[in-house]
């Protein structure tokens, strides 16, 4: 059983819903980053999307936009990100991680090392969000056989004619975006996310995961009566964000104060 499947079916045995929180490698520094990344279990994530560093973000906004920058400025790497992973798998060795990004530093690489070095390192899934489920042959087919899974996106505008082929790719959960529109902006009404929950498990045994606008430990407890976990991805960032000093340099406590809100997220999770 991959990690995925078994933190999932454990948060089932527990009887809740999971946390997911995504923060990019190397933001704003390696240090820094490495940190935040190894205090996130303990910290209440349940499973981690590490952020793959990108010059032209397209699904994000600016807070994700501006990290991506931040992190590209000091250094960051596709490579770097495979090294904290690394770094992060001498310390734990359950929890689940998921690179999220962008297909073009991996095809840059090559697929198949990529995905070789990827497993290597402890990866677990890929969120690629601009690679269709109908583009990723070369991508999948690899992954497949390192034992990594694909994770798709599933949005608002995902109708039903399209619906089977994304999940007929999807392995390992199924990431709902809750509204039409760029990371950490708006934030989907419980009756909407309600009901695009339902219209997919209609389709899928997958887990089911919502993102996209869930900024607060109220939203993440509502999320999670739903859901099979809730995701944070702008909040924590931005949080981050606000800890570094007018040179972008991170000030003391910086990554304890990310990990502290964290807290305060797993926190509203158990309690719904």
């Amino acid at each position: 059983m991959s990690r995925i499947s078994a933190r999932f079916a454990a948060l089932k045995a527990q009887g809740r819903a999971g946390l997911i929180t995504f923060i990019t490698a190397g933001d704003p520094d390696r240090a820094t980053a490495q940190a935040i990344l190894d205090g996130l279990p303990e910290a209440g994530a349940d499973l981690i999307e590490l952020g793959i560093p990108f010059s032209d973000p397209m699904a994000d906004g600016p807070v994700i936009q501006l990290a991506s920058q931040r992190a590209l400025k000091g250094g960051a790497t596709l490579a770097m990100t495979l090294d904290m992973v690394r770094d992060f798998r001498k310390k734990d060795a359950a929890t689940p991680i998921i690179l999220m990004g962008y297909y073009n530093p991996i095809y840059a690489r090559g697929p198949e090392k990529f995905c070789r070095e990827a497993a290597q390192a402890g990866v677990d899934g890929l969120i690629i969000v601009d690679l269709p489920p109908e583009e990723a042959k070369e991508l999948a087919v690899p992954a497949r056989q390192a034992g990594i899974d694909i994770v798709y996106l599933t949005a608002p505008t995902t109708d039903d004619a399209r619906l089977p082929t994304v999940l007929a790719s999807a392995s390992g959960f199924v990431y709902h975006v809750s509204i039409a529109g760029i990371t950490g902006t708006a934030s989907a009404q419980k009756d909407a996310v309600a009901g695009a929950l339902a219209r997919l498990r209609r389709h899928t045994d997958l887990p089911l995961a919502v993102g996209f606008g869930i900024k607060t430990a109220a939203q993440v407890a509502e999320i999670g009566t739903m859901a099979d976990a809730a995701v944070v991805g702008s909040a924590i960032v931005q949080k981050l964000a606000d800890q570094l000093d007018a040179g972008g340099k991170p000030t003391k406590g910086a990554a304890a104060s990310v990990l502290g809100f964290v807290k305060e997220l797993a926190a509203g999770l158990t309690a719904a």
